[in-house]
């Protein structure tokens, strides 16, 4: 298929080069930074341009990836009657971009993107257009780059956006802290690499609430105790323990929620 990258981010440079290893040609991407354009079009042995009237009319899909907020606005700057057209975006509707084109829908990457970081991730892809005939077209682009496609409507994608910043963005956050707190106390942040990896690699054989370890789930008051008291200098750290520990004592206490 001949695609037209419009955007030249993370989501646009991973999602290009994957659509160019699948074997599909890589007709212009289109920046509004001549230099990130430049870049991405130099690494995917394209063309680029920065301005919405030069966009190529001879792409079969157009792939949108940019800001939520630009893409309810899109239709004022750019039309593609016919053509078929898809957003990157999660939390955006499916019909967000019918000004653009009639023939819309999303291509929505399940997945944390960072161009720098290689190699890519395997990328869970979810689909949806309003024309049935434009979501087969989508589904089987998918499928080329994707070996985890799904359909997932408005509403399915926002419940998989929203879980999906749970267990990424906010545990991530708690990484963060727990490395800066490993550094204000000079202690090796890099040891608990292999147990983030050991704990988020059981998750591909056990359900996350089989696997729940720690003080609060054991009910040790002492240890917990210990950590409060040792926390009293870092306060955001000291909130969320105490928050995490009341909470996973409270699902645990309930012998519904028990692991057998």
């Amino acid at each position: 298929m001949k695609v037209v990258i419009i955007g030249s981010g993370n989501t646009a440079t991973v999602l290009g080069t994957k659509i160019q290893e699948a074997g599909h040609t890589i007709l212009q991407v289109v920046g509004r930074k001549e230099e990130h354009a430049r870049s991405l079009a130099t690494a995917l042995h394209c063309s680029y341009v920065t301005k919405w009237t030069a966009v190529d009319p001879a792409g079969e899909l157009y792939l949108v990836a940019l800001p939520d907020d630009v893409l309810y606005g899109l239709g004022a700057v750019l039309s593609l009657p016919g053509k078929l057209v898809a957003h990157t975006a999660g939390t955006v509707p499916t019909g967000t971009l019918r000004e653009v084109s009639n023939h819309c829908g999303v291509l929505y990457p399940l997945q944390s993107l960072r161009k720098e970081i290689r190699p890519f991730p395997e990328i869970p892809l979810l689909v949806d257009a309003g024309d049935r005939g434009d979501r087969t077209r989508l589904l089987d682009f998918a499928g080329t780059i994707s070996k985890k496609v799904s359909e997932a409507d408005d509403a399915l994608r926002l419940k998989l956006h929203l879980a999906a910043v749970v267990v990424n963005n906010f545990s991530n956050h708690l990484y963060t802290l727990a490395a800066d707190f490993c550094r204000q106390e000079k202690t090796d942040f890099s040891l608990l690499l292999p147990l983030i990896q050991e704990t988020a690699g059981r998750l591909v054989h056990y359900p996350p609430g089989e696997v729940q370890t720690g003080p609060a789930m054991r009910g040790d008051r002492s240890s917990i105790d210990r950590h409060l008291s040792l926390l009293d200098n870092y306060r955001d750290i000291k909130e969320l323990y105490s928050l995490f520990t009341n909470k996973i004592e409270a699902y645990y206490r309930n012998g519904e929620n028990s692991p057998a």
